[in-house]
């Protein structure tokens, strides 16, 4: 589930949502102009989903109260299943029922999304002014490596079911008093900051999206593709890593504890566990023998090469100092 929040893919949210409107009608206009008669989607908000485009921008644009000539005025906000996620809701709905649960569940995610301000009153999206809409195709960009390489062309369509939703959402809430801004990551820390604008810790967000997306739909995801593990086998520690692997492995043995293993990941993503002794300690409180499958013959512990780990940090920490105008 990748879950993302940008100014805008027209790259301005400072002044009118008119053009960023216009982009995500682009599936609707292309049906109109090639004469197809297809029907065309229009946009929901957990509300309606009959609202026509006129109505998004001349809200979203009339709910900038207090805001000035350089402050954001929406966000953007990109809900896209995995290639996995959809075969599953496609098998379970069909191509009709798949993008309506997609908005269903879209509704949720922004319930999610107030929560993760901790702001008084804000407490679901119904304390939002937001309009999402449903897309069906997806299309190569100059910055994707098929476009580099040759083997596609921008503006092609990208193969596979490519449904998502895309979501605007105002930078005040529904009542055009309260400003909030996801790009706040305080977290909390600087409480002065986070009382103009609220908290808004974005992993735990998009987290919350996945997390969402299995509860909602029944959906058994493995280690492998969690938010966890892509950020701790990019981030995280040797140690991590190792720790990460070895529940990769654990569940392709032992599907049926699945739960457990996904738990034990967010420990090893806290930080929780010094080594893998402790890691198996916990599991074992909560019901999961580790021990014994570790110690069947078939079963080979990851092996990380330290001097590989060394210069991936050397290199990422040298990007950083070039980045931040070190040594330079």
């Amino acid at each position: 589930m990748f879950i993302n929040i940008t100014t805008s893919e027209t790259g301005d949210n400072k002044g009118s949502s008119g053009a960023l409107v216009n982009y995500l009608e682009k599936e609707n206009q292309m049906q109109t102009e090639k004469g197809k008669g297809l029907e065309l989607e229009n946009w929901f908000n957990g509300t309606g989903n009959e609202i026509r485009r006129q109505e998004v921008r001349m809200k979203i644009d009339g709910n900038i109260a207090k805001l000035g000539r350089s402050d954001s005025k929406f966000f953007l906000i990109n809900i896209s299943p995995s290639q996995k996620e959809l075969a599953y809701l496609y098998e379970m709905y069909g191509k009709n029922g798949t993008k309506e649960k997609l908005k269903e569940f879209a509704v949720k995610v922004m319930d999610e999304y107030a929560k993760n301000f901790k702001r008084p009153g804000i407490n679901s999206h119904k304390d939002l002014l937001w309009y999402g809409k449903h897309e069906n195709y997806r299309y190569y960009k100059h910055t994707d490596k098929e476009v580099k390489d040759g083997t596609r062309q921008k503006g092609e369509r990208k193969e596979g079911r490519q449904d998502h939703i895309q979501i605007i959402v105002s930078r005040k809430d529904i009542t055009n008093k309260i400003k909030l801004s996801p790009q706040n990551t305080s977290k909390g820390k600087n409480k002065e900051h986070s009382a103009k604008l609220g908290e808004f810790n974005r992993t735990a967000f998009k987290q919350s999206g996945e997390k969402l997306f299995d509860q909602v739909f029944d959906f058994d995801r493995s280690v492998k593709d969690t938010l966890v593990y892509a950020n701790i086998m990019k981030n995280g520690t040797s140690e991590q890593k190792t720790q990460m692997q070895i529940l990769e492995s654990i569940q392709n043995q032992q599907p049926e504890s699945s739960k457990i293993l996904r738990e034990l990941s967010i420990g090893v993503a806290e930080d929780l566990f010094k080594n893998i002794g402790q890691m198996i300690s916990t599991a074992g409180k909560s019901g999961c023998d580790l021990l014994s499958i570790l110690m069947e013959p078939i079963y080979e512990l990851p092996q990380i090469n330290p001097i590989e780990e060394a210069e991936k940090r050397r290199r990422k920490k040298a990007k950083k100092d070039i980045s931040q105008g070190r040594g330079l």
